[in-house]
């Protein structure tokens, strides 16, 4: 049995300073016995704090013994918020607890949590882990990370009135906030002793809300797991990457070759890496412009029904039947092929133009003059010059620097309307982004700095030596 006097020693020891502020997350159970029983518990806290300090506990939910003994103390104020809500008691508790149903989010700024660290607070984790530490919430609102939430809830405020409004910045699911403790207590932010049977922890908040936004705004996943069967965390870090590429001007897509076999695991592989956009490519080891018309088209209604666009078609050659095939093609919902330039058909722009397909062009064994020639020829006549597809792989197989080189022979500037993310080294051998001599992040760079609005296609025309994920993931190197 742990004394009441005992407890107050350790927590003084522990670094709680009469006149202070604690956020308390506890478990009575790992504590063990102590003299009063979890009342012994509260009153030593409150002991310790003295008469001008405040305890806070989080009282959302059902979160245990002390939260529902602090809700209920004489003198305790709990905060109007519906989420996030919070019981204290002590000199502080009204000034702390004031108008949380009008923060402008739960967590965030202008909250509770937020005054209880401008208030010098400290978190408290009494026999529990870093996992329960709601105030790592705050830290994620701040930032305003992309994998948040809004939810809506409707409640009673001081007057009985029913308020209905939306959080914004709201938690979701799977946290790795465990992952976070070494970091504080290497900073000296977190203070670790046994008192009782607990393992307690002592986190200055201040110091930890102003550590961990810094370490957040160059790692918006740093309170993510990275484990791959996480869904919950696989689907938050494709959030962030989304909201990433979101702020570019042009469209990322992605092959399905480098996406996977069956359009499940395309669909699935995509959603993982934030992506919207696929160029349909090669589906179960085939060409999909020579798949049957019904198997197409239910690839394609597959994609779309999962929030997929089709970027745009890809034919390794114009086959025999192409205009049987356009057909097909229109059925399916394809707006937009790709077609090498060197086998381009003169009398296909009519047939596609009447289909409503884009028709464009890529390089593919060809020279940048012969491109710029071809290219001439056939979009001759057309309002919108825009039908290139730039493959720097297959420029660097013709002999030739794809953006010191071919990119200015060919004045493609005025033609571009995608570029393949595509590298290889002299002989054709695939490589990864800049890996190469197709110059692909040259290519990508110039292109930016016009806030190009066409695609930009992850492995398309040429095979990426690795996985979508390794792609993507290189690619957001290369772009931040």
């Amino acid at each position: 049995m742990l004394k009441r006097t005992e407890l107050e020693k350790s927590l003084q020891n522990l670094g709680i300073k009469k006149g202070g502020v604690v956020l308390l997350h506890s478990s009575v159970v790992a504590l063990g016995p102590v003299e009063g029983g979890p009342e012994g518990i509260i009153q030593a806290f409150l002991n310790v704090l003295g008469p001008k300090g405040t305890l806070v506990v989080p009282v959302f939910g059902k979160l245990g013994i002390l939260t529902e003994l602090v809700r209920n103390w004489k003198g305790a104020v709990v905060s109007d918020a519906p989420v996030g809500t919070l019981a204290a008691v002590g000199a502080k508790a009204k000034s702390l607890l004031a108008d949380h149903l009008k923060a402008a989010t739960a967590h965030g700024e202008g909250s509770p949590y937020d005054r209880i660290a401008k208030a010098g607070g400290q978190i408290c984790l009494l026999g529990v882990d870093m996992d329960r530490n709601t105030m790592l919430h705050s830290v994620e609102a701040w930032l305003d990370l992309p994998y948040l939430r809004t939810v809506e809830t409707t409640s009673l405020d001081a007057k009985g009135k029913s308020v209905t409004r939306k959080w914004p910045c709201y938690p979701g699911p799977h946290r790795d906030f465990i992952g976070l403790d070494s970091l504080l207590r290497l900073e000296g932010i977190s203070a670790v002793a046994r008192i009782g049977n607990a393992q307690v922890r002592l986190i200055d908040a201040q110091a930890m809300m102003d550590t961990l936004l810094e370490v957040g705004q160059d790692d918006p996943a740093f309170a993510l797991c990275i484990n791959p069967a996480c869904a919950d965390c696989v689907s938050q870090r494709a959030a962030i990457a989304k909201s990433i590429f979101a702020k570019e001007s042009f469209h990322l897509a992605a092959a399905a070759s480098l996406c996977g076999r069956y359009v499940p695991e395309m669909v699935e592989n995509l959603k993982a890496a934030g992506l919207e956009w696929i160029e349909l490519d090669f589906i179960q080891g085939k060409a999909a412009a020579y798949l049957p018309a019904a198997k197409l088209q239910a690839a394609v209604a597959e994609l779309k029904e999962n929030g997929i666009g089709i970027s745009a078609l890809r034919l390794p050659a114009f086959p025999a039947d192409w205009e049987k095939r356009a057909d097909d093609w229109a059925a399916a919902g394809i707006t937009r092929v790709i077609a090498p330039l060197a086998a381009a058909l003169p009398e296909a722009e009519k047939v596609f133009k009447k289909l409503k397909i884009q028709l464009d062009f890529v390089n593919t064994g060809i020279s940048s003059e012969t491109a710029k020639a071809l290219l001439a020829t056939a979009t001759k006549g057309r309002k919108d010059p825009r039908a290139f597809v730039f493959n720097p792989a297959e420029f660097a197989l013709a002999g030739e620097h794809p953006f010191l080189g071919s990119w200015r022979i060919g004045r493609f500037i005025h033609t571009i309307s995608q570029l393949d993310m595509a590298d290889a080294l002299w002989d054709g051998t695939p490589a990864k982004f800049a890996q190469g001599n197709g110059e692909v992040l040259e290519m990508l760079s110039i292109l930016r700095c016009g806030n190009f609005n066409g695609f930009v296609v992850l492995g398309g025309g040429h095979k990426y030596p690795g996985t979508l994920a390794e792609a993507v993931a290189q690619f957001r190197d290369a772009i931040e």
